[in-house]
């Protein structure tokens, strides 16, 4: 079982047990906005994590480029 909820150990009675609390602490009308914001949280944090990312990898990328540099320049004398 590879789902997020695996980690929990939660199965269809708990996950309907949690969505009714849910739905009756929020209301039927503000699920949906609820939805919507996590949806945009959870797009924002992987837009975010791709940016740290390409940040480290153009990091790791300009470091070899440093050391090739060196070198060459040590063969060289």
């Amino acid at each position: 079982m590879n789902t997020p909820l695996a980690m929990f150990n939660l199965g269809g009675q708990e996950m309907m047990i949690i969505f009714v609390i849910v739905l009756l602490l929020f209301g039927a009308k503000k699920i949906p906005e609820l939805a919507r914001g996590l949806g945009k949280s959870m797009g924002e944090f992987k837009k975010a994590r791709e940016e740290f990312e390409h940040e480290i990898t153009r990091s790791e990328d300009e470091v070899r480029i440093k050391e090739a540099a060196g070198k060459e320049v040590h063969d060289k004398a």
